[in-house]
């Protein structure tokens, strides 16, 4: 798709596209009513714009969106684009060892009963061993401290998938 065509769709059709880059209901419609973007540049400037200005319930709103790092089913909100882009992104669990699958879930759990969000990673290009590590850093975090790491883990999450949305034919 070429950023002119995402600027000509119906609203309701690009607010979609929007929701599977980012699953806030509240980012996408901003994203939606920002347009026409003049340039990728601005695409991706007003995206990151938006995002840090919204409320951290529509981060949580984002998160949930994703299936858990090593699921093997998509998020129950997912539309099949995001979730094929999920998996993608998780590549580097395909061939992970039974026991990193086995403590990255058992992390898993313990990342969201500490914070009450999934564990949120860029995990595109990383193996399982390295997300693994990443969340095993990050539970040291407070709370406080980790919604906005969270919250820039779905921002480069958020990028990738806008780039991606523009290459697609």
């Amino acid at each position: 798709m070429k950023l002119e065509d995402l600027n000509k769709l119906e609203n309701a059709k690009a607010e979609a596209l929007f929701l599977d880059c980012c699953g806030s209901r509240e980012w996408a419609r901003r994203m939606n009513e920002a347009r026409p973007f003049t340039s990728e540049e601005e695409l991706f400037l007003r995206a990151e714009q938006i995002w840090w200005v919204l409320e951290p319930a529509d981060w949580l709103e984002a998160f949930a969106a994703h299936p858990k790092i090593g699921a093997r089913k998509a998020a129950p909100s997912q539309a099949e684009r995001a979730a094929e882009w999920s998996k993608g992104e998780q590549a580097g669990m395909e061939e992970a060892a039974v026991l990193i699958r086995e403590e990255l879930a058992r992390i898993n759990d313990e990342y969201e009963q500490k914070f009450g969000h999934i564990y949120i990673v860029c995990a595109t290009g990383k193996t399982a061993r390295e997300m693994l590590e990443i969340c095993r850093g990050r539970l040291d975090s407070s709370p406080e401290n980790e919604l906005p790491i969270a919250a820039e883990e779905q921002r480069k999450i958020t990028e990738i998938r806008l780039r991606k949305l523009l290459e697609t034919r």
